[in-house]
């Protein structure tokens, strides 16, 4: 069944509605194993150069459009998506076995994702110019006036995420990042979501037709196996592709796009187990509160999240045992819930086998699953001994797994966290007699991840200026940009300077009168000059 009657399964591909070339594929219910009407078109290279050949005919245009003209489109999507949150999150809710009232705000989050794009982009800071006036008279040598500003990279291609329908995928932050720097987007539909996506980028297709503008801004492609996303990663007009999966997914493209005559950036976020540290006055005084306050945000999204708290270390001692009681009676309330597709849960099932051939005991178990694709809560403990023996034990077991670490003291835990690969993010619960504790463990997790929560859980997550969503491989490709929040946008930006230029020649945000009014730096002062 279908929750819109007017799915036509079509590749969106620019204004036009472009038939299957490649064959097609129905959507799956993972809850009941059912396929959902209709179908949906694969398409191949012919399909993926066509979107291509759009977007560069539309680059010019669109990346040249006024900052207000520009936010306004942004605004637009953020109306339509926010309008179609209804029959959007019940066609992703059947395609993935979320909550429908999950899908709905996670629709509205990501609307306001897009506005605050727009405030962005109407306030000029992705240009982040820079004026640096003549000096005519300078010894021992006179400068040239120089002026900076950010462009937009050229078209983007962007991989849709399984775990989020909708923040993740054809209308997410990737998206919405690409689109405010002035670049347009060919997205890949994730295929376990086909129907949500057909919604998503219609709605965002009917935002470009009514904004005016070129309808290259957006294309939606779709296909099967490996061989679209190689088409899409090779194309000679791409600039830069993004990509949220697999860490093996992730190199495969990566690696790809440097092997081209001319390599382009590949922006992933891959894998991360976000360890969470809990120092020894924190664990005795409040072991049982952080023990089950970890295992309730590890299960959101039926622990399918980048940001699940996968990994709690805390050293053998007092509130070790109430800690672990307090997350073994969590876990043992945590219902087994469907998982996003049939790969994923067999994925989770082969990565629970391995941390247990690891060394890891079971020490607590959700419910029982009733269907085929459930997962069921897991929490697992091992010793510190043994997660440094086994590099297994350290990698992402994506679903409702926990891994409990006992550890022997605090050296130890700062032996295990250097053990740890790149993280998203890295959490420390301490109170005021493990400062110095706390500040020998900080470099370390500053050298391993973007993100150090202090006395909080890595889940949720706020979408902000301030926002740093990645860090160093293999969290993340290029630890030195992040996928969420307003810095997103510095992916698709690059720095160009215009020396010696006459007045009424230069871009209107460099300009001597700042006639947009912009906050720029001028000779190194910062200001509305």
């Amino acid at each position: 069944m279908s929750t819109r009657t007017n799915l036509t399964g079509e590749l969106l591909i620019g204004a036009a509605g472009v038939a299957a070339t490649a064959g097609t594929m129905k959507a799956l219910d993972p809850a009941t194993g059912e396929f959902l009407e209709p179908e949906f078109a694969f398409g191949g290279a012919a399909e993926v150069d066509r979107a291509l050949r759009l977007a560069d005919d539309a680059f010019d245009a669109y990346s040249h459009t006024s900052l207000a003209g520009r936010a306004a489109f942004l605004d637009l999507v953020a109306d339509k998506l926010e309008a179609a949150k209804d029959e959007l999150a019940a066609r992703a809710a059947l395609e993935t076995g979320l909550p429908a009232a999950q899908l709905e705000s996670e629709a509205v989050r990501t609307a306001g994702v897009f506005r605050r794009f727009a405030d962005v982009v109407r306030a000029g800071r992705l240009l982040q110019v820079s004026v640096d006036t003549a000096q005519p008279d300078r010894l021992p040598a006179a400068r040239m006036d120089h002026r900076l500003q950010k462009v937009a990279l050229g078209p983007v291609v962007v991989f849709g995420a399984s775990n989020f329908p909708i923040s993740y995928s054809v209308l997410g932050g990737d998206t919405a990042s690409a689109l405010a720097a002035g670049c347009p987007v060919v997205v890949k539909a994730h295929n376990a979501h086909p129907g949500a996506s057909e919604i998503q980028g219609r709605v965002i297709r009917q935002a470009v037709a009514e904004s005016g503008l070129p309808e290259g801004v957006f294309s939606l492609v779709r296909g099967a196996g490996n061989e679209i996303g190689e088409a899409l990663v090779d194309h000679p007009l791409v600039r830069a592709v993004t990509f949220t999966g697999s860490e093996a997914g992730g190199m495969a493209l990566y690696r790809r796009a440097q092997r081209r005559p001319d390599p382009v950036p590949v922006f992933t976020e891959m894998t991360s187990v976000n360890p969470t540290f809990v120092l020894p006055a924190a664990l005795a005084a409040r072991g049982a509160e952080i023990g089950a306050g970890l295992v309730q945000r590890a299960m959101y999204n039926v622990g399918q999240a980048c940001l699940k708290p996968a990994v709690l270390l805390a050293v053998d001692g007092p509130g070790f045992g109430e800690l672990r009681d307090a997350a073994a009676a969590e876990i043992r309330r945590a219902a087994a819930r469907t998982m996003l597709t049939p790969g994923i849960h067999d994925a989770y099932t082969r990565g629970t086998r391995r941390t247990e051939d690891g060394g890891a005991t079971l020490v607590g178990a959700g419910t029982d699953p009733v269907r085929a694709g459930d997962g069921q809560a897991l929490l697992f403990e091992v010793t510190g001994e043994r997660l440094l023996a086994e590099p297994a034990l350290r990698e992402e077991t994506f679903g409702p797994a926990v891994l409990l670490v006992r550890l022997t003291g605090v050296e130890q835990l700062f032996e295990v966290a250097r053990a740890f690969r790149g993280q998203l993010s890295a959490t420390v619960q301490a109170d005021g007699a493990d400062r110095d504790a706390a500040e020998r463990l900080l470099p370390i997790l500053e050298r391993r991840t973007g993100r150090i929560v202090f006395n909080a859980f890595s889940i949720p997550q706020e979408v902000s200026h301030a926002t740093t969503h990645g860090g160093p491989f293999p969290a993340t490709s290029d630890s030195r940009f992040t996928s969420v929040g307003m810095g997103a946008i510095e992916r698709f930006v690059r720095p160009v300077t215009y020396q010696n230029f006459p007045d009424d020649l230069l871009p209107e945000p460099l300009r001597e009168a700042n006639p947009l009014h912009l906050w720029r730096l001028v000779d190194g002062e910062p200001g509305r000059h």
